[in-house]
């Protein structure tokens, strides 16, 4: 066994208090959120019930950690009432809305610019 191996992988939750498992390597009945969702599920309140580890460089504690959820005990996505596509619609609206011109430029503008490409950059529209 690994070096790596072996520091991920804790099917009793001793050293780190859940149940851990390296990347992949989880038991059947366990899903993280996302896999939850694929199957039109939600963890429903339920808590972690184990967690899968792996080394990553990218992270500053140099562990990467995904949350799993029992699939027995997840509860089915609630469904989006009017209401609720209604304000999902005015929010992406908002996020198309220019806030110096106040058109809605069909795309969701770049929080780098703040403003629309004409009203970032419109010295390059007159010479265009």
């Amino acid at each position: 066994m690994s070096p790596a191996y072996g520091k991920c992988y804790d099917p009793t939750g001793a050293r780190y208090g859940i149940p851990t498992y390296p990347w992949r390597l989880a038991p059947d009945g366990y899903a993280t959120r996302r896999q939850l969702r694929a199957r039109g599920l939600r963890p429903g309140g339920q808590p972690v019930a184990a967690q899968l580890m792996r080394r990553s460089p990218r992270r500053k504690t140099g562990v990467a950690v995904a949350h799993l959820y029992r699939i027995d005990r997840a509860k089915p996505v609630r469904p989006m009432t009017s209401r609720k596509w209604g304000a999902l619609a005015l929010a992406m609206l908002a996020r198309r809305t220019c806030p110096a011109c106040r058109r809605d430029v069909g795309y969701v503008i770049p929080p780098s610019l703040g403003t629309c490409v004409p009203c970032a950059y419109p010295e390059e529209q007159r010479t265009a």
